[in-house]
This record gives structure tokens, sequence and C-alpha cells, in this order.
């Protein structure tokens, strides 16, 4: 079987998305080894702050199609000699452009997005608890964090996707891990590895729906063989290698079936905000909301199982579903799979296809209600405010973190203002 190399890849993700001065592409394809001297050359620097040492920063306004202008600022340029290789205000030029691309984009494929309040862009060099090593970048309130070499990765290998992400969670109103399933909702779009690299949002739809051997997939992209001593991430080698092109392709038009679930999710992630979040944690399933879409918008899998066998798992699965451990304790337990070992090693079927059906009847059964639209209702409010509460306790804590802008203070009291209010009119 012919097996592309990445360039071939890269065409296809701009034939995906468009022609067009808005869209956002690769530069051209780049090995592992040029991608991972490059790293070395960037990599994150010691604080200086730990030595009580003052931040230099570089800081320079654009206006780059988000809510107002963008503050783009690099802390510690000059403490760390950047300017040996590097003129500041080309890095900056270069990040505004790349970032009028990324807006542009974001707004093309979800035009109901009218806001983006981008009022910082900061590259920054060092680690610290807002940019810890190993994460390529964080967006906070109203603001983008973004290390240098992740910003190799995501112009030389991502096609900036990272950019994207990011930008995508500036425009959510709670948090949690409905919004990271939204964002890499919006990277599948462009490239069906990203899928693969963020597979436990998407596999269990993926393997009832459209590919039932998913696993064979999953299996085959990660057993390839990667440099263990390598400053380039491991997904990104992934990424980088060539794969099996059929594959690809059929991941690729799985996506293109998935659009109106994609859009469902981001739907009610906008709209339930609050309610999707809690579902998520309390469910410990990051997959919900794409798997309530798929139960709304698709037919069922087929059942050949007894009526018996039906009500019986049923139970095992409210058994799970009424547990509200992860959201009162803290616990992270995928409640899903939980029932699902119940049906594999209980009473329920040994096929594994006719088990996860199962599961899709019953989320059918239990949110969607007679109209044929989702229902994300909380009977016990309480628990919802609960949630809700820690989840802002947390925010709370998180803005009194060194480091932690004044721009950063002031939209995060604003959210926790917000916030309090929604929960107020509960009450």
């Amino acid at each position: 079987m012919r097996r592309p190399g990445l360039g071939a890849w890269i065409a296809l993700t701009a034939v995906l998305w468009a022609a067009g001065p808005d869209r956002v592409t690769a530069e051209p394809a780049i090995g592992v080894g040029e991608l991972d001297w490059l790293i070395s050359q960037h990599l994150p620097k010691k604080d200086p702050r730990l030595t009580g040492e003052i931040l230099k920063n570089v800081v320079v306004e654009h206006s780059v199609g988000g809510t107002g202008t963008t503050t783009f600022l690099i802390p510690g340029f000059e403490n760390y000699d950047c300017g040996k290789c590097h003129q500041p205000e080309q890095l900056i030029q270069k990040a505004s452009v790349r970032m009028k691309r990324v807006l542009g984009l974001l707004k093309k494929t979800l035009p109901e997005i009218n806001k983006v309040p981008l009022r910082q862009y900061i590259i920054q060099p060092y680690s610290d608890a807002l940019l810890q090593p190993g994460q390529l970048a964080h967006a906070t309130f109203d603001t983008i964090r973004i290390s240098p070499g992740s910003i190799l990765i995501d112009t030389k290998a991502y096609g900036e996707a990272t950019h994207l992400h990011e930008t995508l969670h500036l425009t959510q109103t709670f948090l949690g891990h409905v919004n990271e399933l939204e964002a890499y909702g919006l990277n599948i779009r462009s490239d069906p590895r990203f899928l693969i690299l963020n597979f436990p949002y998407f596999a269990k739809v993926l393997e009832a729906f459209f590919i039932p051997d998913m696993d064979r997939i999953l299996n085959a992209y990660f057993k390839r063989g990667i440099r263990e001593k390598s400053n380039v991430p491991r997904e990104v080698q992934w990424f980088l290698e060539e794969f099996d092109e059929e594959s690809l392709q059929r991941l690729s038009q799985a996506i293109t079936q998935m659009e109106p679930l994609l859009k469902e999710v981001s739907r009610l992630n906008r709209k339930y905000p609050l309610q999707s979040a809690y579902w998520s944690d309390r469910t410990g399933v990051r997959s919900l909301l794409l798997e309530l879409a798929a139960v709304k918008h698709l037919p069922l899998p087929e059942l050949t199982v007894s009526d018996q066998a039906k009500e019986w798992a049923f139970g095992v699965f409210d058994l799970q579903f009424d547990k509200d451990d992860n959201t009162r304790l803290g616990y992270i337990i995928d409640r899903r799979n939980e029932a699902l070992m119940h049906l594999q090693f209980g009473k329920g079927p040994k096929d594994p296809a006719q088990r996860l059906a199962l599961y899709f009847h019953y989320l059918k059964k239990r949110f969607v209600d007679d109209h044929g639209e989702v229902c994300l209702t909380v009977s016990n409010k309480q628990a919802l405010a609960d949630y809700v509460r820690q989840k802002v306790k947390g925010i709370v804590t998180m803005i009194q973190r060194p480091g932690f802008t004044p721009v950063e203070k002031e939209a995060a009291r604003n959210w926790i203002a917000s916030i309090k209010k929604e929960l107020s009119a509960w009450e």
C-alpha cells in the first residue's frame, strides 16, 4: 500500500480548509531531527524571578481582529539574551500575523462566535506554574501563553492548530473536559491525526457509528517507533511520521460525517456551559457531549439482545451514572467504562459491539427528551451549585499565582462575579 509523506497530508489539509487568505497553513514539512535541533535552542529557561531577578519585558500592541487591541509580550527577552539571535519586533510581528490568520479561520469555521477576548499574547521563554514544562500553550483569562519551542512545533508541524485550539478556549464561558472536546473537535477538522492523538474524546463514537475497527488503527499508529531521547514530544514525532493512507482517508471521511455532531457539541457547551461541564465531570466521560450528539443525530446501532438483557444492562448503567463521587469527592472514574466492564464480566453480551450499542441506547433513553433534544437538566440544584463553587474556588487560588498579570486578574474577577450572579439567581 502506498504511504504518503507529510507533504501530501498538508496538501489535503489545505483542500479541507479551502483556499482563502484566512486559512491556517503549516510551513514546509520538517524532519524530527531538524525540529529537535531547533527546539534544543529554545528550551524553557528557569524563571528568573526565583533568583530575585526583575523580568525585562518587550511589549507591543497590535490589532489582530479580536475584541479590541492585543498586547504582545515577551517577558524575559533581555534576561536570556534572546536578542543575540532575534529582533523582538520581528517576533511580535510574526505573532501578530499568525493570530490574524487564526482568528480569521476560527470565525470562518464557527461563525456563531462573534467575540474573541484576546487582550494578551505572551511568548514566554521560561517555565512557571502558568506554563509548565511539557505544556505547549495555556489560555487563561483573555490571554494566551506559549513557549518559543511550542511556536516552532505549531508553525512547522501542526499547522498552527495549537493557536487555534487555545484561541477557542478564550471564547468558552466555563471550565472542564467539555472545553477540550470542543477545541479538539475544531482541530480534527484540519487533520485526522489530531483525532488519533486525542482519541479518548472520539473513539467510542467512531467505533460504534463509523469505524468499527478503530482499535486496530490506534494500535498501528502508536506502535511506530520514535526517538526516546529527543526534544520533540512523542506525539509530534508520531504526527510527523508517515502513516497508512487508507486509514487516514477513512478517518477524514468520518470526521466530515461527524460535522453535525461537532456543531451540536459547540451548541450545548455554549448554551448550557455549567450543566455540560457538570455531567462530563460527574460521569467521568470526557466525550459525553459528543456521544449525546451522536444519539440525537444518528440512527442507533442495532441491538440483537433480548429485552430482558437490555433491561439488566440499563440497570447497570443507571447504577454507575447515578453516582456523584466524581463531583462530590473529587474522584476521577469513567462511569461508562465501569459499566461496560460490568457488562463484560457479568451477564452482558459477549460481543463488545453489542455492549457499546447498549450504552448508546441507554444514553438516548436517559438524556434525549420526547422532542429529540439533549436534556442536561440536573435535578439536584444544590449538587450543581456546589460543583460550580468548587471550580470558582480553584480560579480564586489560581489568580494568586506569581506571574498572573493584571489583565488576567481583572478578567478572572469579572468571570467570578458573573458566575456568582448566575448561582444567586438559582437560589
